[in-house]
């Protein structure tokens, strides 16, 4: 089994190159110029759809784009170096990140919880203010989402 390196973060060059793929079925795409062109532009594809619906569901209560842009890019890093630096960073940022709110104490974790909390809350109030309340919700709740400013 041939020995894995990490790929080289300083190459300028636009695509990945054969050696730093690790799948066969891959770089047997790469050997045919027809078929890498299309696989690339399917890999573009995709990828630039998923980065492209991330801020468009970004406003939706949950974890919105962010997980959408993680995956587009990481489909782009698939065939683009460019991504694949961009990708790095990313990772760099969350893992720097990650360390840093796990050295916060307990408090402070909570209150930044309870204010992602209030966010979520206030998005989804916005959201109803714009759009009106959803008929699917138990009568119970729609009547006492009637109640509040914005949304009676």
């Amino acid at each position: 089994m041939a020995e894995q390196t990490s790929p080289d973060r300083t190459d300028d060059n636009i695509t990945l190159d054969a050696q730093d793929d690790r799948w066969e079925w891959r770089r047997k795409i790469r050997a045919n110029p027809r078929k890498h062109l299309i696989y690339r532009i399917g890999v573009g594809v995709v990828g630039g759809i998923l980065v492209i619906a991330a801020p468009l569901t970004g406003w939706l209560p949950g974890p919105g784009g962010i997980p959408l842009f993680i995956a587009g890019l990481a489909v782009l890093a698939s065939e683009f170096e460019w991504a694949q630096r961009l990708l790095y960073r990313v990772k760099d940022w969350v893992k720097t990140f990650t360390t840093w709110t796990g050295k916060q104490p307990a408090w402070l974790k909570a209150l930044g919880t309870l204010f992602l909390f209030l966010c979520v809350l206030v998005g989804m109030w916005l959201y109803m203010g714009v759009l009106g309340v959803p008929g699917w919700l138990p009568d119970s709740w729609e009547t006492f989402l009637h109640k509040l400013p914005l949304l009676g």
